[in-house]
């Protein structure tokens, strides 16, 4: 069962329900049964269900057996990841750790990969910088093409490291590493995000004048599909209003902020940024 194709990380709740419509199916197969109880609890901490989700995965833990490794595996990534989300990285950390090294001996590539990247994001500076590289080098080499599908993820990771460090020149690279891979995908909207993250990072560097044409070309590809992106009208503001146009700039960070405060993870995460989104979609 292919249970990562299963996933819509846009709509976790509906994902869950896709996971437990699968339940019945498993009932006499306790290590997928085990494995998608692991997923239905990674859904549930995309809700911010984080109790439910820990309840989910004590269920999925009284499950497994010594021989089933990817059940393991999974187990200990969503556990981590739980821990993670509601903000306890410390108990995340050691769960990546032994989720790292059990699904490199069971060969489970693409685990061990989700594993180290994990690893990554608990961590900070240049340890978050060589946990990166170590997942990087690690898809590269497995002959799994699912474990090879990280790669875009993981150069778009290390870009943002880079990036937070205000190291943007390397950030770029990385960015510009994480579109070409996505483009190799043919996957549109990944591509899309890869051209934002690029942007950003040359409004970073100041040039700003190249962020608000990638921008803009993002703002009418979403228009011409009938949809809209917070994250393009925040940056559109942003950028206007480096190059003083704050008229235009109030315009677009008014149309972001109702979208992004609707957004259970961003005011959790960035609420002094969703502030500065009202005041400046406020102003006179």
């Amino acid at each position: 069962m292919q249970l990562d194709q299963l996933w819509d990380y846009n709509d976790p709740a509906e994902t869950e329900a896709r996971f437990r419509a699968l339940l019945p199916e498993a009932e006499n197969t306790p290590a997928i049964y085990a494995e998608l109880l692991t997923q239905i609890a990674r859904a549930q901490g995309l809700q911010r269900l984080f109790a439910a989700a820990h309840q989910t995965l004590d269920e999925a833990y009284r499950l497994l057996t010594p021989e089933m490794k990817r059940a393991q595996a999974r187990y200990l990534l969503e556990r981590g990841r739980v821990f993670n989300s509601s903000g306890h990285a410390d108990q995340a950390k050691p769960l990546f750790i032994e989720a790292w090294e059990l699904a490199q001996a069971a060969g489970e590539d693409v685990l061990a990969v989700d594993a180290a990247h994990m690893i990554a994001i608990v961590e900070s500076g240049h340890a978050a910088v060589e946990w990166n590289k170590t997942a990087v080098a690690y898809a590269e080499a497995s002959p799994n093409p699912a474990a090879r599908r990280w790669l875009g993820s993981l150069y778009n990771n290390l870009g943002w490291i880079y990036h937070g460090m205000a190291q943007y020149e390397t950030a770029l690279d990385y960015f510009h590493k994480a579109l070409q891979f996505r483009q190799t995908q043919h996957d549109i909207e990944a591509v899309r995000i890869a051209q934002w993250c690029v942007a950003r990072t040359l409004r970073s560097l100041g040039r700003i004048e190249e962020a608000l044409a990638i921008q803009q070309v993002l703002l009418a590809e979403h228009e011409a599909a009938g949809a809209t992106d917070a994250y393009v009208f925040e940056e559109l503001g942003e950028c206007l209003l480096a190059l003083n146009r704050p008229e235009e700039a109030r315009d677009y960070f008014a149309q972001a902020y109702p979208i992004l405060a609707a957004d259970p993870w961003f005011q959790a995460n960035e609420a002094e940024r969703l502030r500065r989104i009202r005041q400046l979609g406020e102003s006179a």
